[in-house]
């Protein structure tokens, strides 16, 4: 005869429904949150994802933005590349030596000394140029993989495409002006960095052929950091006591923000969720003014416009595209 003291079936959360990275103790009080979590369409849990890894990221660029005012761009970096080193070490405990078993080093040096150069010039133009207009150049990434597609991926492009991204060129020299006294070379910094972060791109389709993801996160954390670290000691500035645990948040939001925001484009469609990471921009505006009360001119409301509708729509055929 059954028991009819005893439930029916186990009151605590079953473990399934609590993610494997964290400890059941530690988890089981969020349990229920875990499961309305994964009883949401993918859709939805990419847009929660997506935004909140885009403010995470803006987040992170004010507390750069802090910093810049003293320290130098480069011991920022070192630092959040450091940290961001240290976050992902645990992902190796099963297999310390995974990382050492590659047959691309070159290209993960290079892919990681262009990815600490792009870095580096976007911490530069948070520090000295408007938080908006920082975050608006860093997105003109995709019009620089248009020529960098025809020459070392050797895809075919269309004239349509090729248009799109002179216009959004054009977008980038609104923003700095060559030919009039408002010249700004911060704004040619920004761009050169989006150009960085596009030779990255490449790299990573190239090496994503072999290379499992924690591998090539690896190396292009431990190349950030062996690259920063040069600069960072020549210009070294000891950071204060209020500034050491900011540097350190700026790994831990850095790693997240771009966790969230890699996990949500994974869950649904893109035409839905790519917009949501050009909110960034929008974010960017909006606590540049309340914070530092920087308000973009007309000339950076133009340059931004361009940029912004020629790389959201060369993000979103060329996904379409690949389906």
């Amino acid at each position: 005869m059954d028991d009819i003291t005893k439930p029916a079936a186990d009151a605590r959360p079953h473990p399934a429904a609590i993610p494997s990275f964290i400890p059941t103790p530690l988890g089981r009080p969020f349990a229920p949150l875990f499961t309305y979590w994964n009883g949401l369409e993918g859709v939805a849990r990419g847009v929660a994802l997506v935004s909140a890894g885009s403010l995470t990221l803006v987040v992170m660029a004010i507390v750069v933005k802090f910093l810049g005012e003293r320290l130098p761009s480069s011991e920022v970096l070192l630092f959040r590349a450091t940290v961001g080193f240290l976050v992902l070490m645990p992902a190796f405990a099963r297999d310390p030596f995974q990382a050492f078993r590659t047959r691309h080093f070159g290209m993960h040096a290079v892919r990681g000394t262009m990815g600490a150069l792009g870095n580096l010039t976007f911490f530069w133009t948070i520090t000295h140029l408007l938080l908006a207009d920082a975050m608006a150049l860093q997105f003109s990434r995709p019009l620089f993989m248009i020529p960098l597609a025809l020459i070392y991926l050797q895809e075919t492009v269309s004239l349509q495409r090729i248009l799109v991204s002179i216009v959004g060129f054009c977008g980038i020299l609104l923003y700095a002006r060559p030919f009039t006294s408002g010249f700004d070379p911060g704004a040619l910094v920004g761009a050169m960095g989006a150009f960085f972060g596009a030779i990255v791109v490449i790299g990573i389709k190239q090496l994503a052929k072999t290379e499992s993801t924690r591998v090539i996160m690896f190396y292009y954390a431990v190349f950030n950091s062996v690259f920063a670290a040069v600069p960072a000691f020549y210009y070294w500035v000891t950071p204060s006591l209020a500034e050491l645990p900011l540097l350190i948040l700026v790994g831990i939001l850095g790693m997240a923000g771009q966790t969230m925001i890699t996990h949500g484009l994974s869950q649904g469609d893109a035409t839905v969720l790519v917009p949501l990471d050009y909110s960034r921009i929008l974010y960017s505006a909006a606590l540049g003014y309340l914070l530092f009360g920087e308000l973009p001119g007309a000339w950076s409301f133009a340059g931004m416009g361009l940029i912004l509708a020629s790389s959201l729509y060369l993000v979103l055929t060329e996904r379409r595209r690949r389906k």
